[in-house]
């Protein structure tokens, strides 16, 4: 029986222990990492792993000259804290690239990007 208790025991604490070191890591995106869309999307939304800690997230998409185009509006969606959102102004046909920057409630921070393109 005390074997049982050990045995179950170290599972606990290895699953605490797991779940104290998560980070936030993309889920999925909208458009979607490396996608193709007909239409000019009103906003790019990305999903996390983790909740997001809204004062220190951001996201920003650039053009293919690295200009900033989206409206400079980053937020975490007040109904789903792992969604991440920025709005964008009508955009032309062209390659776009998405950069964020996250920190998890759990203080772990990770960033990345990746691009979409609108064709004609």
């Amino acid at each position: 029986m005390n074997r049982k208790r050990l045995f179950l025991g170290i599972l606990v604490c290895l699953g605490v222990t797991s779940g104290a070191f998560a980070h936030a890591f993309i889920d999925h995106a909208d458009p979607k990492v490396g996608g193709k869309v007909k239409t000019s999307p009103k906003e790019v939304r990305i999903w996390f792993t983790e909740k997001l800690e809204p004062a220190f997230s951001s996201i920003r998409v650039l053009d293919a000259q690295e200009k900033q185009v989206d409206k400079g509006d980053p937020r975490v969606d007040s109904k789903d804290p792992t969604l991440l959102i920025v709005s964008l102004p009508p955009l032309r046909a062209g390659k776009y690239k998405v950069v964020w920057r996250v920190t998890s409630v759990d203080t772990h921070k990770t960033e990345g990007d990746f691009q979409f393109q609108i064709i004609p």
